[in-house]
């Protein structure tokens, strides 16, 4: 838990950092916490299917993935964000007309990632999905990239 405490509070203090600048600092001082934590776990032994087997067996499974985000300062510590985004829709999941189905259920996974990317990216989800589903189909007939070019960065003023 100490670890895990230093390592929030090392991001709260890079948090207004560019993300070239927090890549830096989290080479330089989050890296050896990380480290202490791989060094730690090693030294423990638990029974596979006790609380603590389980723990540490996750962790040495999910190691490479835990420490990806000290190579890009994009990527937050936590998923709590992403977690939380998602949170209304996975409570009303079954409320939701049509998604009884695969293709539903992949229609209702499409459109929340693209409402939560644009509240992510500061666009007005409402007038991005409009924006979207207007040009898609003439997009879609003309390039075969058409996808990227309908991402957040290549909006139009009036959806911010």
């Amino acid at each position: 838990m100490a670890y895990c405490t230093q390592l929030f509070k090392l991001e709260e203090q890079w948090k207004d950092m560019t993300p070239e600048e927090r890549q830096k600092k989290r080479s330089e001082q989050a890296k050896p916490v990380l480290d202490a934590i791989l060094a730690w776990s090693k030294t423990r032994t638990a029974a596979p299917k006790s609380k603590l087997g389980i723990a540490l067996n996750y962790l040495k499974n999910q190691w490479p993935t835990l420490t990806t985000y000290l190579q890009d300062g994009r990527i937050e510590l936590s998923n709590n964000r992403a977690e939380r985004s998602i949170k209304p829709f996975v409570i009303s999941r079954k409320n939701f007309l049509f998604a009884n189905t695969t293709n539903g259920a992949q229609s209702c996974a499409v459109l929340f990632s693209l409402i939560e990317t644009a509240k992510e990216n500061h666009l007005d989800p409402c007038r991005y999905l409009t924006w979207v589903l207007k040009e898609a189909p003439k997009r879609s007939a003309s390039d075969p990239n058409w996808a990227q070019t309908l991402t957040p960065q290549n909006t139009p003023p009036d959806c911010r």
